[in-house]
Parts: structure tokens; sequence; C-alpha cells
């Protein structure tokens, strides 16, 4: 249940993002058509990170240290261009259109995900 919960959390950050962030959209048909398409890119995303962002701490932890912390800015970013690079490739409607707009959506998406999960407990806490 955690899992579903966390995927809405991040499907409601991404189309708050997209309003928030210019060059960050999702189209559909309908309204039925662009949440399906935001559930779809928030599952590729939270894929993406899942599998990625570990990998990329490890090999590049000397970056993190050098810039303390602001290294993770980039990563989040180039992540996020990822994103849209396999939404792309799948045929979903999410474009991203450069570095900076996937550097302030990620930047966007961060905050919006962790005040979502703040006030949204996703039953990780009663363990």
């Amino acid at each position: 249940m955690g899992f579903l919960i966390r995927l809405v959390i991040t499907a409601i950050a991404l189309w708050v993002t997209t309003l928030i962030v210019p060059g960050v959209d999702v189209s559909g048909r309908n309204g039925a058509n662009t949440a399906f398409t935001l559930l779809l890119v928030a599952l590729i995303f939270g894929v993406v990170n899942a599998v990625l962002k570990p990998v990329i701490k490890v090999v590049g932890c000397v970056f993190y240290l050098l810039t303390l912390g602001l290294f993770a800015l980039v990563v989040n970013a180039l992540l996020f261009l990822l994103t849209d690079r396999i939404a792309r490739a799948v045929d979903l409607s999410f474009r991203v259109d450069g570095f900076w707009p996937a550097f302030w959506g990620a930047i966007v998406m961060a905050v919006v995900t962790w005040l979502i999960s703040v006030a949204v407990p996703d039953g990780r806490e009663a363990r």
C-alpha cells in the first residue's frame, strides 16, 4: 500500500511541477489520460531514482563532498532529463525542454513531494 501512496504523491508532485515550471509539460487527450500519463511518468521517475541514484552517489561521492552536496542538484536534473527520454521512448506525452527546466523541475518535485509526504503518511512510520 505504501508503494501506491508514494506513486500517487510523486504523480501529484509531477503535476504541480508542470504547472509551475515552464518547459516541463504533460498533455493528454482528456483528464483521465493526463492522470494516467502522470502516474506512468511517476513510476518511471521512481524506478530511475531507485536504480541509478545510489550508484551515482557511490561513484560521485567525491563530487558530493567537494561541492558540499550541490552536485546532487545537477544529478537530480540529469535524472529528470533521463525520465523525459524514457517517457518519450515509450511514447508518453511528457516533455522537459532542456537542462534548466529539468533543474528547476527536480527542485520543485523534491519540495512538493516532501510537503505532501509530511501531510500524508505512507505507512512506513508504523514499523
